[in-house]
C-alpha cells in the first residue's frame, strides 16, 4: 500500500511507539491524526511532525469506551475526510501497587478496556471507515508478552495475547472488505509506558528484574515494523515480534511465534 497521500490515524499517539509511528507516517506523506487521552503530548507530537514539514493533526480520543471510539473515528473523517491506514496503539500496564493477585478489579476492567476491548472496537470502527475508501490498512499493537508467562503482569499478557488472536481472526477482511489487520509484537521499549507502571518516571520494583541486563527497544524500530506491515499487500492476519537478540528467550519469543 502506497502511504504518501494517505489519511492515517494512531492511537497513543502522544508518545513512544504512537508518536514514532506517526512521525514515520508523516514523513512517508501521509496526514496523521494523532489521539491520545494525553493532550498535551498529542500536541507536542503535531508540533514535532509540523517541525518535520509534514501534516498533522490531534483529536482527543478515549479508546476505552464505545461513545470514545465512535466519537474519535467521527471527527477524524469529518476533519480530513476519510482514514485509510489506522494503527490501533494505546495501551496500558497494570501498575505496581497493588500487584497481582491483589490488584483491583477496577485496574483489571481498564487494563481490559484500553488493551482488548480498544482495539476491538478501533478495528471495528476503522473497517466502516476503511470500507468507505476501497479498503486499507490496521495494524494492532500486541506485545511479546503475549507469548509467554509474565508473572508480574499476568493481566497485560493476557490482553496482549487477546490481541494477538483477535488480530489472526480478522485475517479474512482482506478477501471482503480488501482491509488487511496485523499485529506488531515489541520487546522491551523505552517508552513512558515504563515509568508509569511505577513513580511515573522510574519502573516499578517488580519491573526492573526485566529491564536489566535487556538492551531496550527504541520506538523507532517499532515504528519501522509498523510501515512494512502498511507498505506490505502480502501482510495479512500476522503477528509478528520485534525484539533485540539479547532479549532473554528471544529464540523461544520467536519460535512461539510463528506457530
Amino acid at each position: 500500500m502506497e502511504i504518501s497521500g494517505k489519511v492515517a490515524l494512531v492511537t497513543g499517539g502522544s508518545s513512544g511507539i504512537g508518536r514514532a509511528t506517526a512521525l514515520a507516517l508523516a514523513a512517508e506523506g501521509a496526514s496523521v491524526a494523532v489521539a491520545d487521552i494525553d493532550r498535551e503530548g498529542g500536541a507536542e507530537t503535531v508540533r514535532a511532525i509540523a517541525e518535520a514539514g509534514g501534516q498533522a493533526c490531534f483529536f482527543a480520543g478515549d479508546v476505552s469506551t464505545p461513545d470514545g471510539v465512535r466519537s474519535l473515528f467521527a471527527a477524524v473523517e469529518a476533519a480530513c475526510g476519510g482514514i485509510d491506514i489506522v494503527h490501533n496503539n494505546a495501551g496500558i500496564m497494570t501498575g505496581d501497587t497493588p500487584g497481582w493477585p491483589d490488584v483491583g478489579l477496577d485496574k483489571i476492567k481498564l487494563v481490559i478496556s484500553v488493551n482488548v476491548a480498544g482495539v476491538m472496537m478501533g478495528t471495528g470502527a476503522a473497517v466502516r471507515a476503511l470500507r468507505k475508501r476501497g479498503g486499507g490498512a490496521i495494524v494492532n499493537t500486541a506485545s511479546v508478552a503475549a507469548l509467554g508467562p509474565m508473572p508480574f503482569d499476568p493481566m497485560y499478557a493476557a490482553s496482549k495475547a487477546a490481541v494477538v488472536h483477535f488480530t489472526e481472526s480478522c485475517a479474512m477482511l482482506a478477501e471482503t472488505e480488501n482491509i488487511r489487520v496485523n499485529a506488531v509484537l515489541p520487546g522491551m521499549v523505552d517508552t513512558p509506558i515504563i515509568g508509569k507502571t511505577g513513580d511515573g518516571v522510574n519502573p516499578a520494583e517488580w519491573l526492573r528484574p526485566a529491564i536489566a541486563g535487556t538492551t531496550m527497544l527504541q520506538p523507532e524500530q517499532i515504528a519501522d515494523k509498523v510501515l512494512e506491515f502498511i507498505r506490505d499487500d502480502s501482510k495479512i492476519g500476522q503477528a509478528e515480534m520485534v525484539v533485540q537478540p539479547d532479549t532473554p528467550r528471544a529464540a523461544e519469543l520467536a519460535a512461539a511465534a510463528e506457530d
